[in-house]
């Protein structure tokens, strides 16, 4: 390992930076140098510009990804260098704001249907039963499941902030059954290996070949499972902030997005159209004199 991945190592260490967050930004600043076949301390400004333009017009990746290399080479320089470069320095690509996929009730159920081995429908339902992320339900372990009040500790999710999920009783009843199956030792879902957790993504695989065999033409991952959860919790009535605060989310405004795709609430708002005072009388449209 070089000194200088040591040093952002630490420093993002020293800013609670997640693992994930950790290892993305150093994939991105390793490729970076591999491209240039230097060191990125001796890289500048016109590099990172040059390196953008690569990852959008010959590697085709999203506005998402480039705007993550963005950030890392921001932090390398402003933070591990100390370099005095402002965020004018480091331009983003603006991204496209999209509706999340959202699978109606009768398709969640129709999903599960697809899922035959207990330990993946259990962790699954996790996800849509709780609205946790991917990488939170594959990090939960035994004791996390708290049946006596009908809650799941969520250790240091995003934001490295721990909070507690509700447990529905079809849940607890799935992770008892799936619990008697496997008797796991400490983590609640693990791999192969029983020291190590189950990956992400072989959950994600297992979500994909679940939506092909159930038909749906959708592209289906966990995280559609926790904006399902979210979107149907708000068309049955729940408070948003009581979303948010399940979701784990730190600004209401994140929360707010999904209220773009309810269904009811759509559905269900008056239009201004309706509240105009009555133009014509009933009958005959009058017409347009010449």
């Amino acid at each position: 390992m070089t000194p200088l991945r040591q040093q952002m190592l630490d420093d993002m260490c020293l800013r609670n930076f997640s693992p994930e967050t950790q290892r993305s930004y150093i994939h991105y600043i390793a490729n970076f140098g591999k491209y240039f076949n230097t060191s990125p301390a001796n890289l500048g400004v016109e590099a990172i510009r040059e390196y953008q333009l690569h990852l959008i017009e010959e590697r085709k990746l999203s506005p998402t990804s480039v705007n993550c290399f963005t950030a890392a080479a921001q932090f390398l320089y402003t933070t591990t260098l100390e370099l005095p470069w402002s965020r004018a320095h480091f331009p983003r690509q603006h991204v496209p704001g999209k509706l999340p996929v959202v699978l109606s009730p009768t398709e969640v159920a129709h999903f599960f249907k697809h899922i035959g081995v207990i330990k993946f429908r259990a962790a699954l339902m996790t996800c849509y039963g709780a609205g946790l992320r991917i990488s939170e339900v594959v990090n939960l372990r035994v004791e996390d499941i708290d049946s006596s009040r009908m809650l799941i500790r969520v250790r240091q999710g995003k934001g490295a902030k721990d909070r507690y999920a509700m447990l529905s009783p079809k849940l607890l009843e799935l992770l008892r059954l799936y619990w008697r199956f496997q008797r796991p030792p400490e983590w609640l879902f693990p791999a192969i290996k029983p020291t190590k957790h189950l990956h992400v993504n072989t959950l994600q695989q297992v979500c994909r070949e679940a939506a092909q065999l159930a038909g749906f033409s959708k592209r289906v991952t966990a995280h559609t499972l926790r904006h399902s959860f979210a979107t149907h919790l708000l068309e049955n009535g729940t408070d948003i902030r009581i979303i948010q605060s399940l979701l784990g989310h730190a600004r209401i405004d994140t929360t707010a997005h999904y209220t773009a795709v309810t269904r009811k609430t759509v559905a269900t708002t008056a239009s201004p159209l309706d509240a105009l005072p009555e133009l014509n009388k009933p009958g005959r449209p009058s017409k347009a004199k010449a």
